[in-house]
C-alpha cells in the first residue's frame, strides 16, 4: 500500500515465542508423584519481558525469575543514562523490572569497556540494537592461536554463541555449584561470557568450616543437590535423611543465594578494576573491584535521572548496599520514596550499621590508602555480629516480609 504522501506503508506480523521460566525449584512432592521427584528446572535468570512499550520510571530493578509468561508484545525499548567515567562521557543501559537482565549486564560492560559508543545524547535504545552491537563485538574476535585444531574450535565456539544471542534478551539459564566463585555447571550460554573474557562469578558457597555442609553439600550442582534433598528426605537410610535435612538447612541459611564465604571468595577471586558479570536472586549484574572493595553497577530505571548514584557497594549478604558516584565517592540519592513512613526501630538499627560502615569507608577513603582485601568484610561481618547481639534480634522471629524457600514435609502437594 500506499500513504496520501506516496510513502510506501507495510504491514509487519511479529510472532512471539513464550516460554515459561523459573526461579529457585521447590522441593515440594505431589500425592500424584508417588514419591518420585518432579523433574527440577534450572536455576534461571529468565524474565518474562513486559515488551515494554517506553518504559515509564520509578520500576524496580531487579530481574525477576518467577514462573510466568509473557503475553506476545511490541518490541522493548530501555533508557540510557550517561555517566562520567573514567573522565569521558559514558552510557550505561539501565532496566524496568522485568528487563533483561543478561543482556543489559554484558551491554554494560562493553560500553564501560569502550568496547560499544552510542551517539552521544542517546535517551532510549531498542532491544534489536543492542543485539547489533553485541553481534559486531562477537564477531570482530579474533582467534588467539592459529593451530588449525583450536581454529576449529574457535569456530564451532562462534556458531554456537550466536546461536545464543537471541536467549540473552529473555534469559539464560545457569545452574552453580557450590565450590567456587566462578563454577558454574557448563551451558552453550557460557560460550557468549568466555568469547567476549567477562569473568562470570557467584557468591554462594559452602564454608569450609562447616565440615557437615561440606559433607552434604559436595561438589554437587544446585540442581543436583535439590534432587539429592528431594531423595534423602524420603529415604528409610537415618542417615541419609540427617544428611538431606543438613543440605536442605543450607539452602534455606542462604535464601540471598550469597554467603559470608561467598563474599570474602569474591573479594579474593575479583582482580583490582576487573569488570565482571556477577549472578544472584536468579538476576545478572555488573560488577567491579575498585581498592579492594566490591561494587555492583547500578541499572535500577528509577535512578535514570541521579548521575551521581553510579555503584552500589556489596558489602554483606542483605543486599543493602551504599551508592556511590563513578569516582567511588560516596553518596546520597536525591529522590525519596513518597509518602515513606517513619522507620521501625529495627530499620534504624540497620542505618546506624550502615553509618558506621560509611565511616569506615569515608576514613579510608580520606587516608588514602587501599584497604587490605578482606578489611571490608571484616567491619561487614563484626557490624552483623554487633547487629545479631542486640535484645531485638535475639528471639530469632522472621519479619513480616521475610520470605524463605519452602521444604514442606511428606505428604504435602506441590503449589
Amino acid at each position: 500500500k500506499t500513504n496520501p504522501k506516496g510513502f510506501p506503508a507495510y504491514v509487519i506480523i511479529i510472532q512471539s515465542e513464550v516460554t515459561p521460566t523459573f526461579s529457585m525449584a521447590s522441593l515440594e512432592l505431589s500425592e500424584e508423584t508417588n514419591g518420585i521427584p518432579p523433574e527440577i528446572p534450572l536455576i534461571s535468570s529468565k524474565s518474562a519481558e513486559d515488551g515494554n512499550q517506553v518504559p515509564s520510571q520509578g520500576s524496580g530493578g531487579a530481574c525477576v525469575g518467577a514462573a510466568r509468561a509473557s503475553e506476545p508484545s511490541m518490541p522493548a525499548y530501555y533508557f540510557v543514562k550517561w555517566i562520567t567515567w573514567k573522565e569521558k562521557k559514558t552510557a550505561i543501559i539501565t532496566q524496568s523490572e522485568n528487563g533483561p537482565c543478561p543482556l543489559i549486564a554484558i551491554m554494560n560492560i562493553l560500553l564501560l569497556r569502550w568496547k560499544v559508543k552510542l551517539p552521544a545524547q542517546t535517551e532510549v535504545v531498542t532491544t534489536e540494537e543492542l543485539m547489533a552491537h553485541l553481534g559486531e563485538c562477537v564477531l570482530s574476535i579474533k582467534p588467539r592461536e592459529r593451530a588449525e585444531g583450536m581454529e576449529l574450535n574457535f569456530q564451532q565456539n562462534m556458531s554456537d554463541a550466536m546461536a545464543v544471542l537471541p536467549k540473552l534478551s529473555t534469559g539464560l539459564d545457569v545452574n552453580v555449584r557450590f565450590t567456587g566463585v566462578s563454577d558454574f555447571e557448563y551451558t552453550p550460554e557460557c560460550i557468549v561470557f568466555d568469547l567476549l573474557d567477562i569473568p562470570l562469578y557467584h557468591g554462594w558457597l559452602v564454608d569450609p568450616q562447616s565440615p557437615e555442609v561440606v559433607s552434604a553439600v559436595g561438589k554437587l550442582s544446585y540442581n543436583q543437590l535439590v534432587e539429592k534433598i528431594i531423595e534423602f528426605k524420603h529415604s528409610t537410610d537415618t542417615s541419609q535423611v540427617s544428611e538431606g535435612l543438613i543440605a536442605e538447612q543450607f539452602l534455606e541459611s542462604t535464601a540471598t543465594q550469597l554467603s559470608y564465604h561467598g563474599l570474602c571468595e569474591l573479594n579474593t577471586t575479583a582482580k583490582e578494576g576487573e569488570l565482571s558479570g556477577f549472578f544472584r536472586n536468579n538476576h545478572f549484574s555488573t560488577m567491579i573491584k575498585h581498592k579492594g572493595h566490591l561494587y555492583l553497577l547500578v541499572t535500577d530505571q528509577g535512578f535514570l535521572q541521579e548521575e551521581s548514584v553510579v555503584w552500589e557497594s556489596l558489602h554483606n549478604v542483605e543486599g543493602d548496599g551504599n551508592f556511590c558516584d563513578s569516582d567511588f565517592r560516596l553518596c546520597h540519592p536525591s529522590q525519596k520514596p513518597t509518602g515513606a513512613s517513619q522507620p521501625s526501630a529495627q530499620q534504624q538499627q540497620q542505618m546506624q550499621i550502615d553509618q558506621d560502615y560509611l565511616v569506615a569507608m569515608s576514613l579510608q577513603q580520606q587516608q588514602g590508602d587501599a584497604p587490605g582485601p578482606m578489611s571490608d568484610l571484616e567491619l561487614a561481618r563484626q557490624l552483623q555480629q554487633e547487629e545479631y547481639q542486640q535484645p531485638q534480634t535475639q528471639q530469632h522471629q522472621p519479619s513480616a516480609g521475610q520470605v524463605l524457600p519452602v521444604f514442606p514435609s511428606e505428604g504435602n502437594s506441590c503449589a
